[in-house]
C-alpha cells in the first residue's frame, strides 16, 4: 500500500478549502483517508499538525507536489488538531 499526503478538496462550489490527509493513493482525491493531519484554506490560512506530517514522512508516506510546497513556504505553520478516520 501506498500512502501519500495530499490534498482533499471541500467547501462550496466558488469558496473552496483544503485539508491535508493521509491516504492510500488508490482511493479518490476527496474519498477514504487514514488521518486528517491539517487544513488549507486559499484565502491565507494553513494550519499542519507537523508532528504527525514527520512521522508519516518517517513511515514513507509521499507529500504530493502541492503540500511539498506549501510546506516549504510556511515552515512554522501552526499545528491543527488531528482526527482520525
Amino acid at each position: 500500500m501506498a500512502v501519500h499526503i495530499r490534498l482533499a478538496r471541500h467547501g462550496s462550489k466558488k469558496a473552496p478549502f483544503y485539508r491535508i490527509v493521509v491516504t492510500d493513493q488508490r482511493n479518490p482525491r476527496d474519498g477514504r483517508f487514514i488521518e486528517n493531519i491539517g487544513v488549507f484554506d486559499p484565502s491565507g490560512k494553513f494550519e499542519l499538525d507537523r508532528a504527525r506530517f514527520d512521522y508519516w514522512r518517517g513511515q514513507g508516506a509521499i507529500p504530493s507536489e502541492t503540500v511539498s510546497q506549501l510546506v516549504k513556504k510556511h515552515p512554522a505553520a501552526p499545528a491543527a488538531p488531528a482526527t482520525s478516520a
